[in-house]
């Protein structure tokens, strides 16, 4: 009997904890580029990119070829047994391309929540102190160290008690939502008066542009002002683009358009083509501060992942994808806004490079989110054969996380997809 997504999802939901959620009834065959066909042989076009993995898209040829290569070579050797050059190679082209003029060092993990893990660890050990500052609507991770960090308790934290302590949870600045800059850097002030001081504070995380809280982008002037903040009383300031990173805001990472620059960067998901692999950069003597031994892991930094990232790195110098994620960034916010002047139920259309998102309101109103039309949207694009992904606070964003390889037409064509679902749904 032929394989269905009906059957297949009967065969997972016997098998898998419900805790793993599944956004799309779908399982994929096969994919390329910007498009995946699934079991049942039906085409779609993919705006979700494996949720900002996929910026050079599915399957990118020479991404193949570097692994295939690679596994001709070696698989495996735990990096802390016997090291292997593409990891040295990577960690070097990575700190190139993190901002800041200061020597550098990197650190290969696995996953993104893992770079997060080890960043907070390095900036402990490099200030003597305790405490982090994250902010309200953050995503960071779903490990018991970054879910104190991650601002969203339904549905990542739900039903498992408090997280680890020592995290404060300032405001984000957010003028859609009311919150300004001067709010936000009093919400620091705030924690620091009544939570913590300054000198029990290691370090302020923070995403450039928020992912699963939104798509926000923080604006330069706060940027600013938490750096000079962070210099003031010793704190180290680490940017999390393990979203924003690879090329999607248009810079290879985001804080290139921030105006500052961090202590430490986490990079993840898009870095390594769909392989996984993640990893902290920072100012050399904060990413010495820990002794051999207390840094590192099985897989990380695998042989292969690292091959797949420096073909990445490749890939976006050969097809000049920063370029290209500025472009096809406009092309959808250009496209989104027709939408939205039709269709006022769109509060704001907003995006920095190809990390592009719509926030549906009910009546126009900023304090009655609308999910259950995104919900609705989100359906009837997969019925047209469009993968769509929605995220924020209250599911009320709808994200567009296409690969920055995507054919003009197939992109044209998604869009168009997207505006008909408003014509017959808003």
């Amino acid at each position: 009997m032929s394989k269905t997504n009906q059957s297949l999802m009967q065969r997972r939901m016997a098998a898998v904890p419900r805790g793993v959620g599944q956004i799309h009834p779908i399982f994929a065959e096969r994919a390329e580029n910007a498009t995946v066909w699934d079991v049942e042989g039906r085409e779609y076009i993919d705006f979700a990119g494996g949720i900002a993995v996929l910026n050079t898209g599915h399957l990118h040829p020479k991404v193949v070829a570097a692994v295939q290569e690679q596994l001709t070579k070696l698989s495996h050797t735990c990096f802390q047994v016997l090291a292997y050059e593409p990891y040295v190679e990577l960690c070097e082209k990575i700190a190139a391309r993190v901002p800041g003029e200061f020597a550098k060092k990197t650190l290969l993990v696995t996953s993104g929540s893992e770079a997060v893990e080890n960043a907070v660890k390095i900036a402990r050990a490099a200030t003597g102190r305790a405490g982090v500052i994250a902010f309200t609507s953050a995503y960071h991770g779903r490990t018991m160290m970054t879910l104190s960090l991650t601002g969203k308790q339904v549905p990542y934290a739900a039903g498992m008690g408090l997280m680890p302590g020592g995290v404060f949870r300032a405001q984000y600045p957010n003028a859609l939502h009311g919150v300004s800059v001067d709010d936000a850097m009093a919400s620091i002030e705030r924690i620091f008066k009544n939570d913590a001081e300054p000198r029990d504070i290691a370090a302020i995380i923070i995403e450039p542009v928020q992912g699963e809280g939104g798509f926000y982008a923080a604006p330069k002037d706060f940027m600013q002002r938490l750096r000079a903040l962070c210099d003031q009383h010793g704190i180290l300031l680490i940017a999390d683009e393990v979203q924003t990173g690879a090329g999607r805001t248009g810079s290879f990472f985001a804080m290139e358009q921030m105006g500052v620059v961090a202590d430490l960067t986490t990079f993840a998901k898009s870095i390594a083509g769909g392989f996984p692999l993640s990893g902290v950069c920072g100012k050399a003597e904060y990413m010495d501060a820990i002794a051999p031994g207390g840094l590192g892991g099985t897989y990380a930094g695998s042989p292969i992942a690292c091959a797949a990232a420096l073909a990445v790195m490749e890939v976006f110098e050969e097809e000049n994808l920063l370029a290209r994620s500025q472009a096809v960034g406009e092309t959808i916010k250009a496209a989104l806004r027709e939408v939205q002047n039709k269709h006022p139920v769109i509060g704001e259309v907003r995006g920095l490079g190809a990390m592009v998102a719509i926030e549906l309101f009910k009546d126009g109103d900023p304090h009655q989110p609308n999910a259950e039309l995104v919900s609705q949207v989100v359906v009837r694009a997969r019925e047209k054969g469009l993968i769509l992904l929605s995220c924020g606070s209250y599911y009320n964003v709808i994200r567009v996380l296409v690969p920055l390889t995507v054919p003009d037409a197939q992109l044209k064509r998604g869009l168009e997809i997207i505006a008909e679902c408003f014509d017959e749904l808003a």
